[in-house]
């Protein structure tokens, strides 16, 4: 039955997309995802600036250096074998791999290299700010990434630490496109851009077969690949916008994968068959209280709340499945996290906190929150559990819009938000959290500890800038962490929460993974066993 059940789906695959699936088990060697791909704009790597379209640049494109389905905390390397910097002179000179070539057949050269982070700087489309950081322009490009042999030399223009400037160079605009095939596609100037969007010239582990908007991909795999073929054959994404849908699809052995399920469907899931995994993913969720309300200015009032936060109650009930207890700005699962929870409920210690300073209570503070699941479920749960060492919530729900305005504007007291990094580098959210060198009203800043008004001590200032500029890794990454743990235990942001997305897969399924960001999924080691 399961012979002929494949079939009957192999078939159903090549029908007019419109038509429905026949219900049936996946065939052997093929991956059959449901999941909402109605957020894709772009799938060129110049333009792509969506959550799936990170996804499937990740699987179509290599980076020089990369993190990898292996091990996604540790930067590998990619279509560079390896790399020397040199910090005086600002550059990073990268040897390629030999032997690597696209899923066309063409070699990777320097000059597929060249062309690319050219062209991402040229067509300057949203995600080109992430190489734009290095003091790239369309004017001086030429001359900041020059090629010898087989090697090419990266210079870059700040006081960035190598490392940083090789996260940079792991982020999705950094891919390597086929400069020959490319070019065969350049329509009016447009430097392939309209055929890459919905056609692939990548090196990666797959190969875009078909993408119809809103519908569905299909990629193959590339037999070729330099790290080794991938274990599926291919892997087709189904457009399915609805969860309930999708969980349908699972347990009628349609689909291997359920992206989207709601924390209720996955609660509801009573199949032996079926196996849910849960990822940490990259955005930490906090509360903040604003220094321009003197009553949340006493450092006892940060470090009570500490002890306030019903952090195990919270993820066990109303957050399930959504975020697990973290405590720290820069998310676990990323180099140089720092991943110690030392904070716990504990209202008897707080009120002895407040007491021991001096602190008068009962103090009425608004709080303002998103208006919708989970936060303002959130909110009551810290309502109920601040009110118990006489600190009084006033709840102020609003759109998405309101609220983040109203943070930008320094005119909250207390807010309950959630911040995510640009790209995988630490700086990107130490700069948000341990860094405030101007704390003027003049002096915006997108930063959590401008928003809130806290003035960074200057030690923190001056250690956020110099782990941004140290050369050595390791020793970085520790400067990082022990930003992290210092900022945890003093500072008016109570870190609580990090997201976490859970997948629905059949029981067959082995090897996907799923990193903190849309970057680090990855179909590369997936079977079916």
């Amino acid at each position: 039955m399961k012979t002929l059940r494949s079939t009957l789906l192999a078939s159903a695959l090549a029908l007019p997309l419109a038509a429905p699936l026949a219900l049936a088990d996946t065939p052997e060697g093929v991956l059959v995802v449901a999941q909402n791909i109605d957020d894709i704009v772009a799938l060129d790597p110049a333009q792509a600036y969506e959550f799936t379209s990170g996804e499937l640049v990740t699987n179509l494109y290599d980076r020089l250096v990369q993190y990898d389905a292996e091990d996604t905390t540790v930067l590998a390397p990619g279509l560079a074998a390896e790399w020397e910097a040199d910090a005086e002179a600002k550059s990073i000179t990268f040897t390629l791999r030999d032997g690597a070539t696209f899923a066309s057949g063409n070699p990777v050269t320097v000059d597929d290299v060249l062309f690319s982070f050219g062209r991402v700087i040229k067509l300057n489309l949203t995600p080109a700010f992430i190489l734009t950081q290095l003091g790239w322009t369309a004017e001086n490009i030429d001359q900041m990434v020059t090629a010898e042999g087989n090697t090419v030399t990266v210079k870059y223009d700040g006081d960035f630490s190598p490392a940083f400037v090789l996260n940079v160079l792991a982020a999705r605009p950094a891919s390597i496109v086929d400069s020959v095939l490319v070019k065969e596609h350049e329509v009016d100037g447009d430097m392939g851009n309209a055929w890459l969007n919905e056609n692939s010239a990548g090196s990666g582990p797959f190969k875009l077969d078909r993408y119809a908007p809103a519908q569905m991909v299909r990629m193959s795999a590339n037999e070729g690949y330099f790290n080794g073929a991938p274990e599926i054959e291919s892997v087709i994404i189904r457009h399915v916008a609805e969860a309930a849908t999708q969980q349908l699809l699972l347990e009628k052995g349609d689909i291997d994968l359920a992206r989207n399920l709601t924390p209720d469907q996955i609660a509801s899931i009573d199949n032996e068959e079926i196996k849910v995994e849960t990822y940490p993913q990259a955005a930490v969720h906090f509360l903040s209280f604003n220094q321009k309300t003197e009553s949340l200015t006493p450092p006892a009032v940060w470090e009570a709340a500490r002890y306030l936060v019903d952090y195990e109650g919270m993820a066990d009930s109303i957050i399930k499945g959504q975020m697990e207890v973290h405590q720290a700005f820069w998310p676990k699962g990323f180099p140089g996290s720092f991943d110690e929870t030392p904070f716990t409920y504990d209202p008897a210690k707080a009120e002895q906190i407040l007491s021991d300073a001096g602190i008068e209570t009962p103090i009425t503070v608004s709080l303002d929150v998103i208006n919708a699941a989970p936060f303002t479920d959130m909110a009551q749960s810290l309502q109920a559990s601040f009110a118990n060492a006489g600190i009084n919530f006033e709840i102020l729900p609003g759109t998405g819009s309101q609220v983040i305005t109203k943070y930008r504007e320094r005119s909250h007291e207390a807010m309950l938000l959630y911040w995510g990094p640009d790209f995988m580098d630490p700086h990107s959210n130490a700069k948000a959290f341990a860094y405030n060198s101007d704390n003027s009203d003049d002096s915006y800043a997108a930063t959590t500890t401008w928003r809130n008004a806290w003035a960074v001590p200057d030690e923190l200032n001056k250690q956020t800038m110099a782990a941004l500029s140290e050369a050595d890794p390791e020793k970085r990454l520790e400067m990082y962490r022990d930003l992290q743990q210092k900022v945890q235990k003093d500072s008016p942001i109570v870190i609580m929460f990090q997201a976490a997305y859970q997948v629905a897969m059949d029981e067959a399924v082995s090897g996907y993974v799923n990193g903190a960001t849309s970057d680090f999924v990855f179909y590369r080691l997936v079977e079916k066993n």
